[in-house]
């Protein structure tokens, strides 16, 4: 469904109180260039409604029809909130590139949980693919990330943006460099260093695994 420029804006301005596209950018953290593009298309990128959901709490189906209730608690009732699904896929083995933000749905988790688990406005639903974390993660596992817990604790697992690539590994600290490890004995760890370090970004760490069984 493509989401139209001008009511996306009119609505996320009034409820965030934004007096310009220049603001919009910021909120977006993008170019403002961005929105120029956005607005010449008359077309809204999915991967800005997960945004403004993780920073600010909107509703992603307010945001792309304006029906409902602007914030995503009360439209599910004061117990629940919706945590998007995106794209992008972590790989647990040579690497995904697969990185593209967009969601592809919405899962419903009781508020009380995930704040004991984290920030809820920060957390996004990733699918894994490849086995290099097994036993503890298997491929298909759908993992629960809150971006918003960067900091390394040794032996935490994290999602783990490397260059173009995404992976799912266990992160430890070390003199100069970051190990990123593998469960699976079969796979190497990966060390990085010196120059290494500025192509590594902490995406969030790992609060909750989903199975399916086959």
């Amino acid at each position: 469904m493509t989401i139209a420029f001008d009511p996306f804006y009119t609505r996320v301005a009034e409820v965030l109180g934004l007096g310009s596209q220049q603001e919009l950018a910021v909120a977006l953290g993008v170019n403002r260039s961005a929105v120029t593009q956005a607005k010449k298309r008359n077309s809204v990128p999915e991967k800005w409604l997960l945004v403004l959901a993780r920073e600010y709490g909107l509703d992603p189906d307010w945001l792309e029809t304006g029906q409902g209730s602007p914030r995503s608690g009360p439209d599910l009732g004061e117990e629940f909130k919706k945590v998007p699904k995106v794209q992008a896929r972590l790989c647990a083995g040579g690497g995904s590139f697969e990185v593209e933000g967009n969601i592809t749905d919405y899962y419903a988790f009781r508020w009380d949980w995930l704040n004991r688990r984290g920030n809820p406005d920060s957390m996004v639903l990733m699918d894994v693919m490849g086995n290099s974390m097994e036993p503890e993660i298997k491929e298909g596992d759908t993992l629960l990330i809150d971006q918003s817990q960067q900091d390394v604790f040794a032996g935490s697992i994290y999602a783990v943006g490397v260059e173009d690539t995404v992976l799912v590994k266990r992160v430890e600290k070390r003199p100069g460099a970051l190990a990123l490890i593998s469960d699976n004995v079969e796979y190497s760890d990966l060390i990085l260093a010196g120059d290494e370090l500025e192509t590594v970004r902490i995406i969030g760490k790992l609060v909750w695994i989903s199975r399916e069984y086959r």
